[in-house]
């Protein structure tokens, strides 16, 4: 199966697409590598796209005056990720995101997914469908920082992403969770 055939797949769970549809979809989508530790966005940077995530997994995140990192979201396989407000409002980037792993991904610009949207009106549904589960993840997430317990929030993530503990390194999981890595190393006991 092919990188453009897991895309049209994950498209299709939420809006199937004839054969010409899927045609004019599929040319404005960009296939893109990067190894680990390279950059999909830079604070202070344009960033002209969204991102989804073939194979891989991409962390995003602000590092505030102190110079301490702060994990905002860890993006694997069929993720859709990016700077939304600096990608949406077309200006300079306020986070970093760079690959924890090498991955692969397609980049669709800004004016791209407005044409198609346009153009095939259930792309437009698909689009405001996955912004409406990042919506909702962004959340939960928040609602977990503010009222969960530090080990409620590892065995939340336990549940939700067994998978994702073991591809991060225990210093980005701390940060995560917001914790020190002593905290985390506690409830991993």
């Amino acid at each position: 199966m092919t990188q453009y055939d897991l895309l049209r797949q994950h498209i299709a769970e939420i809006c199937p697409l004839s054969d010409s549809e899927w045609e004019y979809v599929s040319q404005h989508f960009t296939f893109r590598k990067l190894r680990k530790h390279q950059f999909l966005v830079q604070k202070g940077e344009m960033v002209p796209c969204e991102f989804w995530i073939i194979k891989g997994l991409v962390k995003t995140y602000a590092i505030d005056c102190d110079g301490k990192e702060h994990i905002l979201q860890f993006a694997m396989e069929e993720y859709w990720t990016s700077d939304f407000q600096a990608f949406q409002n077309q200006v300079p980037a306020c986070m970093y995101m760079d690959c924890i792993e090498d991955s692969e991904f397609f980049c669709l610009k800004l004016e791209d997914r407005e044409k198609i949207c346009h153009e095939i009106p259930s792309m437009a549904n698909f689009f405001r469908i996955k912004a409406h589960y990042g919506y909702i993840a962004l959340q939960q997430r928040i609602m977990s920082l503010l009222t969960e317990t530090a080990e409620e929030r590892y065995n939340n993530l336990i549940k939700k992403l067994p998978r994702l503990i073991q591809r991060v390194p225990k210093k980005l999981l701390a940060s995560y969770l917001g914790v020190t890595r002593e905290t985390l190393s506690r409830l991993k006991s």
